[in-house]
């Protein structure tokens, strides 16, 4: 894929995949925005973009969160007040009305590329 075909898909490149660390979180920043990208290689997908911002604890922490499988959902575990957020929707699991962003991403060959 090109840059220009990314661009207008509103896509970027990230990181490599030599960047992630397996079955743990890394923080990102594109412009003012921070990401959280959690790569679990044994679950399809493997790739998991969500805002790093934890909106209970107000700082950019989820990246560090614990990952794990919480009521058969993947989670991350915030490291502040340990709340859970879904990995797939981004929504936390103690309270319905707090959510974080979620992105969509996939590799491309070794570049991780998330749609914004």
């Amino acid at each position: 894929m090109t840059m220009a075909t990314m661009e207008t898909r509103n896509t970027v490149v990230v990181c490599q995949l030599a960047d992630l660390i397996p079955n743990s979180g890394v923080a990102v920043k594109i412009e003012q925005l921070q990401l959280a990208i959690f790569y679990l290689p044994a679950e399809e997908p493997s790739l998991y973009v969500l805002d790093n911002y934890d909106p209970l604890g107000q700082a950019n922490v989820l990246s560090r969160g614990i990952v794990g499988d919480r009521a058969g959902a993947l989670v991350v575990a915030s490291p502040l007040f340990k709340q859970h957020f879904d990995l797939l929707t981004g929504y936390c699991q103690e309270d319905s009305d707090v959510s974080v962003g979620t992105y969509p991403a996939k590799l491309i060959g070794d570049e991780v590329v998330v749609s914004l």
